[in-house]
């Protein structure tokens, strides 16, 4: 079953509280991306549980951190996981970064099995180079059907997204709002001051607007949610998105 992601989706770093989860999913969210590392999973899961949405409707998403990744460590976890979200699958589950325990021969196939067993739905990888995406289809059962990386107006990996588009993959940014530094660019305070509306609407536009890309932004409070949501369905003109596109690449902010 291929996956299906919405415009803007949730990003649950730093979330501690499991209302703004709910918050998140009532006003219209239906994908939450989480992971072992941000040790919030409970919270997301609570959240969940309050949240009156049906499961199906939702797809949530979780990562197993690179000291988990050898095989035994992996089903583990990812039992670990699921009793701290409280489900019995996760529709997707990432390999966070491939280093440290990262073997593709030893770790990739078990998560083959936790999908022929039913404890996930999707395999996604996160942080993948084109040269790492491609080992990894070729040792893989499972379709990758996501490749989580850092991407925002002043860090784009364009190959990476060439690739996904080939390939047929979903590319999800995260860090969409360059930990805050949308908000002093001059180019995207300028298209926000033009439009009416906020520099992080403009890069969440910008983003959503690009086809193969789905950007995960975090946000707790409901004006926050709202907005980050409305920005899905603004259509930037070709000349705004050259504008953006114009801005000089600064680097990552995640190694």
């Amino acid at each position: 079953m291929e996956l299906q992601l919405p415009e803007i989706d949730l990003g649950t770093m730093g979330i501690e509280d499991p209302d703004a989860i709910a918050r998140a999913i009532e006003i219209g969210y239906r994908h939450l991306d989480t992971a072992q590392i941000y040790e919030n999973e409970d919270v997301v899961g609570e959240g969940i549980s309050r949240a009156d949405v049906p499961r199906e409707e939702l797809t949530v998403a979780t990562k197993v951190w690179a000291d988990d990744l050898a095989p035994e460590d992996v089903r583990r976890s990812t039992e670990e996981s699921l009793d701290r979200l409280g489900l019995d699958r996760v529709d997707l589950l990432y390999v966070h970064r491939p280093i440290e325990a990262y073997d593709p021969e030893a770790t990739l196939p078990a998560f083959d099995e936790l999908r022929a067993e039913g404890l996930i739905e999707h395999v996604g990888v996160s942080n993948f180079t084109t040269a790492q995406f491609e080992e990894a289809s070729e040792i893989l059962d499972s379709p990758i059907t996501a490749n989580q990386v850092e991407r925002h107006p002043f860090y784009r990996e364009d190959d990476l997204l060439e690739y996904a588009r080939e390939d047929g993959h979903t590319l999800v940014a995260y860090s969409p709002l360059a930990q805050g530094k949308v908000f002093d660019d001059p180019v995207l305070g300028g298209i926000a001051a033009e439009r009416g509306i906020s520099e992080a609407q403009v890069s969440l536009a910008w983003l959503a607007g690009t086809d193969g890309v789905v950007p995960i932004p975090k946000a707790s409070s409901v004006d926050h949610l709202e907005a980050n949501l409305v920005a899905g369905g603004i259509e930037l003109t070709r000349e705004e998105r050259a504008r953006i596109d114009g801005i000089g690449e600064e680097g990552k902010l995640f190694e």
